[in-house]
């Protein structure tokens, strides 16, 4: 895999200065337009004001991109048929030299591949409701337990089952460590109700379980909650997510679509309030990263 490196990347690097990752599905499939290309500029903007470099990563020519340039984001942002890109589908796409966006999955394998021991995203996939007919489990769990990468994120989606997405984590040996919560995040909902059996308090205790965990070769979770005064009441999102999921059973969505599907009639079913929650949780995200890169550094 060739790694094509943003302006000032690979010193940053070589320098062992702090950098975040950032992937790219955000961009090219998990936003509206013209909101997803101002969110991809803001995280970086964030990321840079605590104190580390912004690494957006995508594909693009043939190269495993590590710090996507303004032309690159737009492109992303406002072209259609932009790839979405997981762990299987990045030999292809590189092998074609198409445009693709990239999942956690993907992120973390590139991130790992070029350096980078932090990144920043919105939500992890993990194990979908009804699993145990459809065997849909995203390639995120063992990306992320296989690979020396600390993603922070406000947990998983509630759309997907969470109970068994955090027992999948166990049993992978994926830390999961709440950032100032003893529960695990549900995405737009604070707390899933769900307890973590890890947890820290500032950037600098985070770093500490992050060194040690890398160095083992191995993947974590810290999970943050989204700020309380842009989060969604719990009750009310399983609701509309109950009528959602049903929804997408009626219509057939299933696989790589359903997620994005959901997320989607989620957002219609609450009159767009989700769109702001998401957008807020992914700052948020970024700038805990930037902070927990810092320390990483320092340490």
């Amino acid at each position: 895999m060739r790694l094509a490196f943003g302006a000032g990347i690979a010193e940053a690097i070589e320098q062992r200065r702090p950098v975040v990752a950032l992937e790219s599905t955000v961009i090219a499939h998990g936003l509206p337009r013209p909101v997803n290309l101002e969110t991809a500029r803001d995280l970086e903007r964030i990321v840079r004001e605590g104190g580390a470099i912004p690494a957006t990563i995508a594909v693009a020519e043939g190269r495993a991109v590590v710090g996507a340039d303004a032309d690159l984001l737009r492109r992303l942002a406002t072209e259609d048929g932009v790839a979405k890109v997981s762990l299987r589908d990045l030999a292809p796409l590189l092998a074609t030299a198409g445009l693709g966006a990239t999942t956690v999955a993907a992120t973390v394998e590139i991130a790992a591949r070029a350096g980078i021991s932090v990144m920043a995203t919105g939500g992890i996939g993990g194990v979908h409701r009804g699993a145990e007919r459809t065997f849909d489990v995203s390639a995120d769990l063992e990306a992320v337990a296989r690979t020396p990468v600390c993603v922070v994120c406000s947990g998983a989606k509630l759309v997907l089952d969470l109970p068994k997405t955090l027992e999948a984590l166990e049993t992978l040996g994926v830390p999961v460590i709440g950032f100032r919560t003893d529960d695990f995040p549900a995405f737009y909902v604070r707390s899933s109700g769900l307890r973590l059996a890890h947890r820290v308090d500032d950037p600098l205790a985070a770093a500490r379980v992050v060194r040690e965990q890398l160095s083992r070769g191995a993947g974590l979770v810290v999970a943050v909650p989204i700020p309380d005064a842009d989060a969604i009441d719990r009750d009310e999102a399983e609701r509309e997510v109950e009528r959602a999921v049903a929804a997408a059973e009626r219509d057939g969505v299933s696989g790589a679509a359903l997620t994005p599907y959901l997320l989607r009639a989620i957002g219609e079913l609450t009159t767009g309030r989700t769109l702001a929650a998401n957008v807020a949780l992914l700052r948020n995200n970024a700038r805990v990263a930037a902070a927990i890169a810092g320390a990483l550094a320092a340490l």
